[in-house]
């Protein structure tokens, strides 16, 4: 029984075919279990911390535009397994008024979140709208963006331990080094 060549080249691309996709459903499989992650991102429960003193504040040099003093309470320090840094801030603004939030950094996605924002009595309210935000530069209160990139994340993980992060607020920002 003689094929013509027409259909045996019609059938050997054929079987090539159904190798090729076979072989590409197989490595689709194993690409997405070895490169994507596999489990979806579950944050953790925030525990909100005790009010900050300050005695407790480290100061954070956010930018010479601000006048705007900006503070992190050393004590509500924290790095999640989660890969969210959380911490209290402390705005005390050249008007007078003092702002106080815990929040926290998603360093994988570069976002920021408020969990709760403190009263003048020492209490904690929930913040009105928590929900991961993106973090942009902002000339005048670039207090996120500093957190982010020179305290809290080394590109998309968490820096280190609480107890790293602060140590790097109490020495301040690395000095930028000139090329030679």
């Amino acid at each position: 029984m003689n094929m013509p060549i027409k259909h045996l080249l019609a059938a050997l691309a054929g079987l090539l075919f159904a190798s090729t996709v076979l072989a590409q459903s197989q490595w689709d499989g194993w690409d997405y279990n070895f490169d994507r992650e596999v489990t979806p991102w579950d944050e953790m429960q925030a525990q909100l911390p005790a009010y900050p003193r300050d005695a407790t504040l480290l100061p954070l040099n956010v930018s010479a535009v601000t006048t705007h003093r900006f503070f992190v309470d050393e004590k509500s320090v924290s790095a999640g397994k989660d890969g969210v840094v959380r911490y209290t801030l402390v705005i005390k603004t050249s008007g007078g008024a003092t702002n106080v939030s815990f929040e926290g950094i998603r360093c994988e996605t570069r976002e920021q979140k408020y969990y709760a924002i403190g009263r003048a009595d020492g209490s904690w309210v929930r913040a009105r709208n928590p929900q991961w935000r993106r973090i942009e530069f902002q000339h005048v209160n670039a207090h996120h963006f500093t957190l982010y990139g020179e305290y809290a994340c080394e590109g998309k993980f968490v820096r280190g331990s609480a107890e790293q992060i602060v140590r790097a607020l109490r020495r301040g920002p690395e000095p930028v080094q000139s090329p030679d």
